[in-house]
């Protein structure tokens, strides 16, 4: 057995040399876990965890902060990976009964490698870790090697549908990849995560860019609705004059997901709107 101290619970955990019962209840973990060819080891996943569409094949264990107490004893795993923030509370319901590993949530791009290294080593493939380190760093290099460098820099707004409007701050990787891109996030500025910013803000701000992430699974995205919303609400500021309002593709997470993908997938989608302007 292999001792583990996690930071974030201030408690060691007793694992096997190589966990081969994994659930993860955080969908960044999961697609890192798959990334790394460990899927054939992921027992168990949240509702949420929807990349690979192979984890959708999983035992689905619970959700963001609920969990099946039976469904979790049997399927007995080694080792149970969540994140922090909105998952504290999962985290004190889950660590009395079983080995639970917390990664904090990324406050910028390296920290989405970082964190998605560190699982694959706590579960004890420490060459397939580096090796999708090495991926996501390469990708990350391709992406910055021009636009950091260029003059004038769009002001982009970026909100998410969580039920209310969110849009988030300077402790965000969603603030850094903008500005790792050459763009600039209207409230990169503000100190937190995230936010709810009310419409006069942003009209004042008056961003070059829109970008608008629909509520996860709705297939609600039809442009033009959802800028006539927009354009009531933020009236003629210089994204909406110039129609450069932009919809996330497909129904899942899209901005809103810190594995993997956000490399991969988002910024280099980011980096078109972005170098285009």
């Amino acid at each position: 057995m292999r001792k583990v101290y996690n930071e974030i619970t201030g408690k060691e955990l007793n694992l096997p040399d190589k966990c081969e019962r994994i659930v993860s209840f955080s969908p960044a973990v999961t697609e890192a876990l798959f990334e790394m060819g460990l899927g054939e080891f992921v027992v168990g996943v949240s509702v949420y965890c929807v990349r690979p569409p192979e984890a959708r094949k999983k035992t689905i264990v619970g959700s963001y902060n609920t969990f099946k107490d039976e469904k979790l004893k049997k399927l007995n795993p080694d080792i149970i990976f969540t994140t922090t923030g909105y998952q504290l509370e999962l985290i004190k319901k889950l660590e009395d009964k079983f080995q639970v590993y917390p990664v904090r949530l990324p406050p910028n791009v390296v920290e989405i490698i970082s964190t998605s290294c560190e699982v694959g080593i706590v579960a004890g493939y420490f060459s397939n870790a580096r090796e999708l380190e090495k991926k996501l760093m390469v990708n990350l290099s391709s992406l910055i090697s021009k636009n950091f460098e260029r003059g004038k820099k769009p002001k982009i707004y970026v909100e998410i549908d969580f039920g209310a409007p969110v849009t988030f701050g300077a402790y965000s990787y969603i603030t850094d990849a903008i500005e790792i891109l050459g763009g600039e996030n209207i409230f990169g500025n503000h100190p937190s995560e995230w936010l709810y910013a009310d419409d006069e803000s942003v009209k004042n701000l008056n961003p070059d860019i829109i970008i608008y992430e629909p509520k996860m699974f709705s297939k609600n995205r039809d442009k033009a609705r959802i800028f006539d919303s927009l354009h009531k609400r933020f009236g003629d500021v210089e994204a909406i004059k110039n129609e450069l309002v932009f919809i996330t593709p497909g129904i899942y997470d899209f901005l809103a997901h810190h594995g993997p993908g956000f490399i991969t997938q988002a910024m280099p989608w980011l980096n078109e709107i972005i170098k285009n302007f």
